[in-house]
């Protein structure tokens, strides 16, 4: 019964994404617009469907319904109920069910949210273009990755559970539903950057309505990709976070390439600026979601993050060709349209700051996909197996990283136009104290090293100029100091230094020793005293774990361990054990299980240092995107500039926005930022202008 519900739901799903997207697609091309309003029903059809065969899968695994295949390649009756949950986007098709719930919700979400525009083309063609996704991705669902099909299985049958990786950690709850919100979520400012070169509205109105929608999942991403490290650190028993694993990089790409495009941005709605650019960005940004499916479901790369070798890998890359193909074409099409406006005045401005931090971003993205896929294409090409590791991404990473760091210290204190000498003498000279301050703290606690000791300069650097912006903002603005675009930035800016530092130290400072120890033995290793208690077995239906009793210090005990998980019938999986502080981890691993004669066992003990400060970032991050989805002080005579433009009412709240304070609260009276009213009137209305040209 299952099987036949979910498969009927998938088979609604692609029905109704096929025919509103062909419905709409006539209603606009035929300019018969009030036929939109049926678009939104078919809409509500398809996250309906998605949820169905969401739930449907769900009850399956918690009925432990084994007549579906996929319950019984990855359901247990052991497995705990929040594993047990968790299970159905631990294999490739039930990872794809809840990438097509949460593209359901996201398309559910733009219809609503849009509502009252039913009429309005570039809406309409945005919701066409996230049907379009959604019929692909149900497509495959009722293809090639069906999660119902159904299996014959003998009375009594007991499924190995999922993947003993992947019920070894909380963490595992959260990293893929956090991660996928960031992928799918970028399906949003794509649908309607596209919509806009398909309407020719090319201005800066698409950029007001895909904003927050960018933020947001930029956010999800953030987070989720720090989730992932985290999990990795937790779980593998490696000591490290990252690994420049093929998957981990896909995950990367977009993520840049989104982190260029909310820098850029500011410049085309501040200025009129880098429109291709942004289009461009945005189009890359999607596509790197889809080949990141790509490679972690089509089993072309072995990692611990990819599925098996399944057959959606062909119908994934064909899709991302043409939304690659396509976007190009879109974009050359409308080229002269997308001319700029504006121009760069002065290098020594915040959108040639800007624009130079686009040109490293994108140069970082390159290196990086040329990493990753470069041993795909040359595998394909003369059946040639190569391995690119951690030095060519360190050694053209690093100094990437360094300028960026500078990059972020530099563009919060410019002014849009010029800037003078004097203005930039008075802004830096606390960044600059804070930067030489990192860098002889850092060589007085023993800090050497030519890439750590510059980084934590930088980071002094660029910390301190997004300090002195928040305590500007708040010392004028009170709490709300916080809260904006701008200022959100800037604690994102205060997370991404700790998370530079974080991993600048425990990468070139850490240090790593394996030992044997017997029973009350007690070992010294860089001044920290370990003793061996003794060890420790615990059985239960679902596994065996082997521990070890490790007291650190004479304080606090831990107990690094190894798992087998009797279903799943693996190999032992080594759990560490931690000892976290702000200033280093002590790192556990069970090396070698407890000899049962001997009572010895081999420990390896990895020292690394500020690893808190990669998690810290991390949550500053998070903090700093919730913040800047907040609306923050806007300026005064916005509304003024609206009326003399003729701009309606809820448009000028809208425009409100791109005037938001760019400086939030950075008026000290020094040449540069401090313009005249009647110069920031000239603007914004030059802003609003475009905005309402597009």
């Amino acid at each position: 019964m299952n099987a036949i519900l979910g498969f009927g739901f998938l088979a609604l799903g692609l029905s109704a994404s096929v025919l509103g997207a062909i419905g709409g697609t006539y209603a606009l091309a035929s300019n018969r617009l009030y036929l939109l309003k049926t678009v939104r029903q078919w809409v509500g059809l398809v996250v309906a469907a998605a949820i169905g065969a969401f739930t449907v899968m769900e009850v399956a695994l918690f009925q432990r319904d084994y007549e579906i295949a996929y319950v019984a390649a990855i359901g247990s009756n052991e497995t705990p109920a929040l594993f047990n949950f968790a299970a159905l986007w631990s294999s490739l098709e039930g990872s794809l069910l809840l990438w097509m719930l949460i593209l359901g919700l996201y398309t559910a979400a733009v219809s609503w949210k849009f509502r009252g525009r039913v009429a309005d083309p570039l809406v309409g063609w945005a919701i066409v273009i996230m049907l379009v996704v959604c019929a692909f991705f149900f497509a495959m669902l009722v293809g090639p990755a069906n999660p119902f099909v159904t299996a014959e299985v003998p009375a009594g049958f007991n499924g190995p559970g999922p993947n003993p990786l992947l019920q070894n950690h909380i963490l595992m709850a959260f990293h893929p539903p956090v991660l996928y919100l960031g992928y799918v979520g970028f399906t949003v400012p794509f649908a309607f950057a596209t919509a806009a070169l398909i309407t020719g509205r090319v201005g800066e109105g698409w950029l007001l309505e895909t904003r927050r929608w960018t933020v947001a999942s930029w956010g999800f991403l953030t987070t989720g990709i720090m989730l992932g490290a985290w999990w990795s650190y937790e779980v593998l028993g490696w000591g490290g976070y990252w690994a420049w694993d093929p998957v981990e990089n896909a995950s990367l790409l977009p993520w840049l390439t989104g982190t260029a495009y909310l820098h850029s941005v500011m410049v085309q709605e501040r200025r009129g600026m880098l429109r291709v650019w942004n289009l461009s960005l945005l189009c890359a940004s999607f596509s790197l979601t889809i080949l990141a499916t790509f490679l972690t479901r089509s089993g072309v790369v072995e990692s611990v993050h990819a599925f098996s070798d399944g057959p959606v890998g062909p119908w994934i890359l064909t899709f991302f060709a043409v939304i690659a193909v396509g976007s190009v074409g879109l974009i050359a099409w409308r080229g002269d349209e997308l001319r700029s406006p504006g121009a760069i005045d002065s290098p020594l401005s915040r959108e040639a700051s800007f624009l130079a931090n686009n040109l490293l971003f994108g140069a970082l993205a390159f290196v990086i996909l040329l990493g990753t896929v470069f041993p795909l294409i040359a595998e394909a090409w003369n059946d040639t197996r190569l391995t690119i590791g951690r030095p060519y991404f360190d050694s053209l990473g690093r100094p990437i990283g360094l300028v960026l760091l500078f990059l972020m210290a530099a563009a919060p204190v410019l002014p849009w136009r010029k800037a003078s000498a004097e203005l930039l003498s008075v802004r830096l000279r606390w960044p600059a104290v804070a930067a030489v301050s990192a860098m002889a703290l850092a060589l007085l606690l023993g800090g050497r090293g030519f890439y750590p000791v510059i980084t934590f300069g930088l980071g002094g650097f660029a910390g301190g100029a997004a300090l002195r912006q928040v305590v500007l903002a708040t010392k004028r603005q009170g709490w709300r100091g916080f809260v904006g675009r701008t200022n959100g930035g800037m604690i994102v800016h205060l997370g991404v230094v700790a998370l530079a530092v974080g991993m600048a130290a425990s990468e070139s400072y850490k240090s790593d020793r394996t030992l044997r120890l017997d029973v009350g033995q007690t070992v010294t290793v860089e001044n920290h005293e370990y003793t061996y208690l003794e060890p420790g077995l615990e059985e239960t239906d679902r596994s065996i774990r082997v521990f070890a009793q490790i007291q650190i210090d004479g304080d606090d005990i831990y107990a690094p361990s190894s798992v087998v998980f009797l279903q799943a019938g693996s190999r032992p999986v080594a759990t560490p054990s931690v000892r976290s502080s702000f200033t280093e981890d002590l790192y556990l691993v069970l090396d070698a299980v407890p000899d049962r004669e001997a009572d010895a066992i081999r420990l390896r003990i990895i020292r690394r240092p500020m690893v808190s400060w990669l998690w810290a970032g991390g949550a500053l991050m998070a903090l700093g995107t919730l913040l800047a989805l907040f609306p923050g002080r806007r300026r005064r005579g916005t509304e003024a500039v609206s009326a003399l433009v003729g701009e309606p009412e809820d448009t000028a709240s809208t425009s409100g926005d791109v005037a938001e304070n760019d400086s939030d609260g950075d008026r000290e009276g020094d040449a540069g930022d401090s313009e005249k009213s009647e110069s920031d009137l000239a603007e914004l209305g030059e802003s609003t202008v475009v905005t309402s040209s597009g």
